[in-house]
């Protein structure tokens, strides 16, 4: 069998490479080069240049031929225009993801089989297994084969959760051979094959395009505005009609009669934040099940759609008002204005552009005063306002429930596709090394509600989940 191997110049992808070749296969490297401007990433101009020379290498110590692909012109349209789109109508979207799916098994393994290539593989951390039947025989639906992907056997560096958006003919053509592996044992194998990307760290920042500084990278298509961030006081849920409702009616849900759990504890440790690696933005704690609501199946297939609807709404903070003042200072006695005193929030400072931001960021704010740290907790990109919150616990910055948009629903297997009406056991996961959160699917035809066990971080519109059998397969995922 003659494969392809994307060669990216770090070691996951030379021991793909090195596996399939000791094998037996017919086995060529493809090095891709998807972005041009230097000028965003913090690396310097020649880091793609680098990862080249040290692909190139490996491809010769291994014994393969070595091949060069420019993808840069789709990787513009698919992936960053696609970015830069999300960003300017306030979501946050997940490149990795998008990468995978139009890039590497799309626009990748179309050039790779021009070069005669059979299948196409990469050097991701996961599995790709047959589905079989009773009898043990791979199952055929419409004259194709069938394939589960399934979790990498590391938990520490599966990345099953961005191959979520693959299709049955891609898995067709994907081979993952390091995906039974861990990852010292990658690194030990690489090591004893003398491989130049032994020791070569792992690459951080957006696929392809490397470590930015997200904000300059946004710069060059969304321009900067100024305008307010307002911190929002625990007085405003008491006072909002919107959070009652949800608190209310997760509290009808519950298996024993009781208050719900509206927030969780965290972790100062990021897990991956948006697609980016976002050390500013901080991540749910490992240990998810210790805080976590127990609801009745029975009583969640009695909801409308309309009380799902209403539970995967996110807060709305625009009741939120300002009135001016006069008054008169110093020793000339200037007229100045000011805001009145608000009991729900308060302007507490300035930003370039809401567009710039996501929900669970901490850093990069420039607000001081505060005892705790001061996370974004909504965006208003029509209004150009960030909203803020104080501490950890924040009521602001959890939310149980969130809705997949009908034509958004994407089924790895269709033999597992939900109907309307059905309500479902589910493992999720909603970002990169996230551990598995306990939650219920519930399809209706106002589309797919996850509502989670456990309040879940920091989630923000345009990011994926992807949901999980208790095996670790990957079933579907779609944008929230």
């Amino acid at each position: 069998m003659k494969v392809c191997v994307g060669l990216s110049g770090g070691v996951d992808s030379s021991v793909a490479a090195l596996l399939l070749k000791r094998e037996g296969h017919d086995v060529f490297a493809m090095f891709m080069q998807n972005w041009h401007d230097a000028d965003t990433t913090l690396h310097g101009d020649c880091e793609w240049e680098e990862d080249r020379f040290v692909a190139e290498m490996v491809a010769r110590k291994i014994g393969i031929p070595f091949y060069f692909v420019d993808l840069s012109r789709q990787y513009r349209q698919r992936v960053v225009e696609y970015m830069f789109n999300e960003y300017s109508a306030g979501r946050t979207p997940n490149p990795d993801i998008l990468c995978n799916r139009e890039i590497k098994f799309d626009a990748f393994l179309e050039a790779a089989r021009g070069l005669g290539a059979d299948m196409v593989a990469t050097g991701h951390y996961c599995r790709r297994l047959p589905l079989t039947d009773a009898s043990g025989n791979q199952v055929i639906i419409d004259g194709r084969p069938q394939w589960r992907l399934l979790e990498g056997v590391d938990p520490n560096k599966d990345q099953s959760y961005f191959l979520c958006q693959l299709t049955q003919d891609q898995l067709d053509k994907a081979l993952f051979p390091i995906g039974g592996l861990t990852k010292p044992q990658v690194r030990e194998i690489a090591r004893q094959a003398d491989l130049p990307s032994a020791d070569k760290k792992d690459s951080q920042g957006i696929c392809f395009v490397g470590k930015v500084d997200l904000p300059t990278f946004l710069k060059q298509k969304l321009e900067p505005r100024e305008g307010e961030v307002v911190e929002v006081f625990d007085a405003f849920y008491d006072s909002c009609g919107h959070y009652a409702s949800v608190r209310d009616t997760l509290a009808s849900l519950l298996a024993v009669p009781g208050e719900p759990v509206m927030t969780t504890a965290f972790s100062s440790e990021d897990t991956g934040g948006a697609g980016f690696n976002n050390k500013s933005i901080i991540a749910p704690v490992a240990s998810f099940a210790i805080i976590a609501n127990s609801f009745d199946e029975k009583k969640l297939a009695g909801l409308s759609g309309e009380d799902w609807m209403r539970l995967s709404e996110p807060v709305d903070y625009s009741a939120i008002k300002f009135e001016t003042e006069t008054y008169r200072s110093g020793k000339k006695r200037i007229k100045k204005v000011r805001y009145k005193d608000n009991p729900l929030g308060k302007v507490v400072g300035k930003h370039d552009g809401a567009q710039f931001y996501t929900i669970g960021q901490r850093k990069g704010l420039g607000i001081g005063g505060h005892k705790d740290s001061v996370f974004v907790i909504a965006t208003d990109v029509e209004r150009n306002i960030i909203y803020v919150g104080e501490g950890h616990n924040h009521k602001g910055l959890s939310r149980s429930c969130v809705r997949i948009a009908p034509e958004d629903i994407h089924w790895i297997r269709k033999d597992m596709e939900m109907t309307d009406g059905e309500i479902r056991r589910c493992r999720v996961r909603v970002r990169y090394r996230q551990p598995l959160q306990g939650a219920w699917l519930a399809k209706r035809p106002e589309g797919l509600f996850i509502l989670f066990d456990m309040p879940q971080r920091g989630l923000s519109s345009g990011q994926f989940a992807a949901w999980y059998s208790d095996e670790g397969e990957t079933l579907g995922s779609g944008v929230y």
